[in-house]
């Protein structure tokens, strides 16, 4: 096995001070209660990792509100003092294996698949999303033509993820990661087809990536400046894998600029394979681009799992951490096992369908 030092070195990431570059992907789970209360086995999947040596945890995604936000039945919440409850129990369990647990906040908009909240769903334009929904997690068919938010909506998006940022402080976490990435409706916004607008959310890469920065700016305001503030960012989705943007490194160039002056400390990139050139058969990987264009640390994401791939975005300065999913799940102590020169578990699916042979854990 390689020597994988490199990951093994303490980082900052905004406040926190992680004790090794490896952390856990954020994974869409379904174990919640149906009230979206972090459960038993929550806690003890997440302090899993944090005992294998994990240095960061990124949760699942979490929904921020009663309105549009909530994207899967049995989905995790923290819009109430009783989530919020309930996640202390996950975040003091993680801190008591000497490692470091941010919440992505999550607002499914147009991909919603069960929301107890509301029966239609909410996008950036009456457009339907493409592909279909996750039989996984407990979807059938097409996804439904979402409504157009208005001016009043897109306010009460950004709102959502403030006051969820609030109580993500008061639960533990020491951060947050805002979902733009994986076709969710940050995403929504910033994806062409997907946003017909005309007004300022609409038309040009500067005006579809607005909410993002919008978003980003009012949560660091809300939790101060001594905080752990990022954001995931994709160009493929949960239901357009291939998706790319139009413009290529001029959108990068853009995205990730005005992201990087939004207050954030961190941009994390997810991509099927992160050392990949991001657009076409040559060029920078899209974390590249991030730490080019963005001016803050980076977190790469995708197919990670063998240390040599992951030593060398590290050692190339391409990316200060890297988060592993499928990796993760093969090997829950896969840090450890690294860094003593252990063998590896390959990734086998099959072995991880729970006992209702429908729901598994799943990167996405």
């Amino acid at each position: 096995m390689t020597n994988a030092k490199v990951l093994f070195e303490s980082v900052k990431l905004g406040s926190i001070t992680l004790g090794n570059r490896v952390g856990l992907a954020p994974m869409t789970r379904v174990s919640a209660s149906p009230e979206g209360l972090a459960t038993e086995q929550m806690v003890s999947y997440y302090t899993k990792f944090a005992r294998g040596g994990f240095g960061l945890i990124i949760t699942e995604g979490v929904y921020p509100d009663d309105k549009y936000s909530q994207g899967y039945l049995n989905q995790p919440g923290i819009m109430n003092d009783e989530q919020v409850k309930a996640w202390k129990k996950v975040t003091d369990a993680v801190h008591k294996e000497d490692s470091k647990i941010v919440i992505q906040l999550m607002h499914a908009g147009a991909l919603s698949q069960g929301n107890r909240f509301k029966e239609s769903t909410l996008g950036p334009s009456a457009v339907q999303p493409k592909g279909e929904q996750l039989e996984m997690y407990f979807g059938k068919g097409a996804f439904p033509v979402p409504k157009e938010a208005t001016k009043e909506e897109i306010t009460e998006v950004t709102e959502g993820f403030v006051n969820a940022a609030k109580r993500a402080k008061e639960a533990g976490f020491d951060g947050i990661e805002i979902h733009g990435a994986n076709g969710y409706i940050l995403d929504q916004f910033l994806t062409d087809y997907m946003n017909q607008r005309t007004d300022e959310y609409g038309g040009s890469t500067e005006n579809r990536v607005r909410l993002l920065v919008e978003v980003c700016k009012a949560v660091r305001d809300a939790v101060g400046k001594n905080f752990t503030v990022g954001i995931r960012i994709s160009q493929g989705k949960v239901n357009d894998h291939t998706h790319k943007w139009a413009n290529k490194e001029k959108d990068a160039e853009i995205i990730f600029g005005q992201l990087g002056q939004a207050g954030i400390d961190f941009i994390h990139v997810t991509e099927y394979e992160a050392w990949q050139p991001a657009f076409g058969d040559e060029g920078d990987s899209l974390a590249k681009l991030a730490k080019k264009y963005g001016k803050v640390p980076v977190i790469a994401n995708g197919y990670l799992h063998d240390p040599n791939k992951a030593k060398e975005i590290v050692e190339k300065g391409e990316a200060d951490v890297i988060t592993l999913g499928r990796g993760a799940l093969a090997n829950g102590d896969w840090v450890n096992k690294v860094k003593n020169g252990e063998t590896l578990e390959e990734f086998i699916p099959e072995k991880l369908l729970s006992p209702n042979a429908k729901i598994k854990d799943f990167e996405v």
